[in-house]
């Protein structure tokens, strides 16, 4: 096992955890990429194709829960398609103008919009507009314990 190649591997896990929270940081390809590291400086003498394969499928898996559970939680508490779009053009347009504090306020102001533009009532639209933060906070639980599921296969596998 080398050495270098687990520190550095490891660094990458840390930064793909942060990744969950933080917006700027992919979180889960920066853990795929910290074991196709640990790969590289080990010439892969402990990690086959399969267990890369089953990690890309992971990694795949917690991406697309990043949209999946926003979208869930808003239809979960009668959001429409215009909240779904509006969540994501929120998400979006607000972690450029505010930042990571406009990763919780842009999908929930977007949301609420999506539902205005749709003419539903005010009260309804806000309740999309909850709904996005539920699916924000609980896709993050779900994507923090799958890339912890992530992180201890690797260990198991290299030990």
């Amino acid at each position: 096992m080398s050495l270098l190649g687990l520190i550095t591997a490891c660094l990458f896990f840390a930064a793909g955890l942060a990744g969950t929270v933080v917006p700027a940081l992919p979180g889960a390809p920066l853990i795929w990429l910290g074991m196709l590291v640990y790969g590289l400086a080990t010439g892969f003498s402990t990690l086959g194709w399969g267990f890369y394969l089953g990690q890309a499928l992971a990694m795949a898996l917690v991406l697309a829960l990043d949209y999946l559970a926003g979208a869930w939680a808003v239809r979960r508490y009668g959001g429409s398609g215009y909240a779904i779009w509006g969540s994501a053009a929120g998400m979006i347009l607000g972690l450029i103008v505010f930042g990571a504090a406009g990763i919780v306020f842009g999908p929930l102001v977007g949301a609420v919009i999506g539902e205005l533009l749709a003419r539903k009532p005010l009260t309804q639209a806000i309740l999309a507009g909850w709904g996005s933060l539920v699916g924000l906070a609980g896709g993050m639980a779900v994507k923090l314990v799958l890339e912890i599921g992530m992180i201890v296969w690797f260990f198991a596998a290299i030990w």
